[in-house]
């Protein structure tokens, strides 16, 4: 009797039980995988409805930026262009990608809270919508990773195949992290702040715009930098390098206990989510 009263005032029914919701939650989404996408376009063309170039003027920013910072560092660390520009390149346009979805991640459930409030669609549903809608800002990017490698003859020994199992890998830890991001935010609303803030700093900590040759093979400050592991993962196959062992098994591991992590918040306050916004 006292059971039956403590779950008809806090309308719980266990954890176990809040994990299959969750589940279930999960396994709906996928099936709205189209939904998502549609949103996530929605997103883009209503972003630059009335421009002209529209999601490529941040590609023609981001270009501008590969030519300036290229020609300059080239000359500041002594390293021939055919070497630096397309290392640059590749990594402005991914670290861009990484840091985007990580901080558009924090706006997942904020940003929807009005469809939430009002509809039962799966709340993984508007995690695909961030991820997927970065995956379309980094199509038109594409332009310019396809420029470089072509122009610097790099086509010729890239492994696509191993550079798409590395973006795999990325997206499936970007997902968790867009995830509990969101969570995060919902309750907190210094989080986004944090974020952002933290994502700038990492730019500048992660071999974005410096080589890491300066360092021994898996020195600690890249070692423990999961922005390197993400880069290198998809980088180096795309400009035929090979790939260390350690940054796959950092990306799995990081995969795995995230998303446990991420669905064990997420079971716990899944229907707390809607209260927070």
């Amino acid at each position: 009797m006292q059971t039956a009263q403590h779950m008809l005032r806090t309308g719980r029914r266990g954890t176990l039980f809040e994990f299959v919701m969750a589940l279930r939650d999960l396994r709906a989404s996928v099936d709205r995988l189209g939904l998502a996408w549609s949103l996530a376009w929605a997103d883009v063309v209503a972003r630059y409805r009335g421009s002209i170039l529209g999601p490529f003027w941040i590609t023609l920013s981001m270009g501008l930026m590969v030519g300036g910072i290229g020609l300059l560092y080239a000359q500041l660390f002594k390293i021939p262009l055919n070497d630096y520009i397309p290392y640059v390149a590749l990594g402005i346009v991914l670290f861009g990608t990484v840091t985007t979805t990580i901080n558009e991640g924090c706006a997942t459930f904020t940003g929807a809270a009005n469809v939430l409030s009002q509809t039962s669609l799966p709340m993984f549903t508007f995690v695909w919508r961030t991820v997927m809608r970065n995956l379309i800002n980094l199509g038109h990017h594409l332009v310019i990773i396809v420029a470089v490698l072509i122009w610097y003859g790099y086509w010729r020994k890239l492994n696509l195949p191993l550079a798409v199992a590395g973006m795999v890998l990325v997206l499936a830890n970007l997902s968790w992290i867009a995830m509990l991001m969101g969570i995060a935010s919902a309750r907190f609303r210094d989080v986004p702040q944090l974020v952002m803030s933290v994502t700038q700093f990492a730019m500048f900590m992660t071999p974005v715009f410096w080589k890491t040759d300066a360092f021994p093979q898996r020195h600690a400050f890249l070692a423990f930098n999961p922005f390197y592991h993400i880069l290198q993962a998809v980088r180096g196959p795309l400009l035929g390098e090979s790939v260390d062992s350690l940054t796959w098994a950092v990306l799995v591991l990081m995969a795995l206990i995230g998303w446990a992590v991420t669905f064990t918040v997420f079971s716990l306050t899944r229907r707390r989510i809607v209260h927070y916004l």
